[in-house]
């Protein structure tokens, strides 16, 4: 079976999957919201950064995209759907090339929305504080959070396919992205900034510091995906179905 009808069938598993539309559209009402209200809230902070601050709602946010990563590849680990899968493609490598892509495209698509959605909203609360803001530092900001979120949606998808467990990514990369990353990051120092994370965030700032760009910052973020992808490919051929 060639790639493209592999793909189409993938993409009908994530479009009848009833909880996977619903965490795209949570992806995009959460992270507008929490940014809209950070567009509102005042604040005296020195280096109060207007592009992150109205991309804020972006840290919540991702958890939605991570989520829908981690659901659409754990859901072939129940029920014997992964041996129905690869008893219709026998070639593992081609099966999982066409669910990482079915993962990626609807992140893809509605992350820049989302992104969209989210600086509009934070621009209105916002006001003179973000009259500095560059086109191009908002263009960058949208297309860079709508590559963010498709890569950490990728990472989860190739974390639950080397554990073979959905719980097992989302309790790994949940708190990791709320909790570890900043903790370390304020006691190890430079480092962190090649965390996936850390690195994928700078895109979301006007102005950064650190050895990473924002470019730069999403490739070393699309580094780990690819890393975690191949280790999820790794752990398909070689197991059991």
């Amino acid at each position: 079976m060639s790639f493209a009808p592999v793909l189409h069938s993938e993409w009908l598993k994530i479009r009848t999957l009833r909880s996977l539309p619903g965490t795209l559209l949570a992806l995009f009402a959460v992270t507008t919201a929490f940014s809209a209200i950070a567009g509102a809230s005042e604040t005296s902070d020195p280096e109060f950064d207007p592009l992150f601050m109205a991309l804020s709602g972006v840290m919540p946010g991702q958890i939605a995209a991570i989520s829908f990563g981690a659901t659409a590849v754990s859901s072939e680990f129940h029920g014997g759907a992964l041996r129905l899968s690869l008893a219709a493609v026998p070639r593992r490598g081609r099966w999982f090339a066409a669910k990482a892509t079915a993962v990626a495209l609807p992140v893809l698509a509605v992350g820049p929305v989302t992104a969209l959605a989210a600086l509009v909203a934070a621009r209105a609360g916002l006001g003179d504080a973000a009259n500095g803001l560059t086109p191009g530092e908002q263009v960058r900001g949208v297309v860079g959070c709508g590559i963010y979120l498709t890569l950490m949606a990728l990472l989860a998808a190739g974390l639950t396919a080397l554990l073979r467990s959905g719980v097992g990514a989302l309790s790994v990369l949940i708190p990791f992205v709320l909790v570890v990353s900043f903790v370390v990051g304020d006691t190890v120092g430079g480092a962190t900034d090649f965390l996936p994370d850390r690195a994928g965030q700078v895109v979301l700032y006007e102005t950064y510091d650190g050895s990473l760009g924002p470019w730069s910052g999403l490739a070393v973020t699309a580094l780990w995906t690819a890393a975690v992808l191949l280790a999820g490919a790794w752990s398909l051929r070689h197991r059991d179905a």
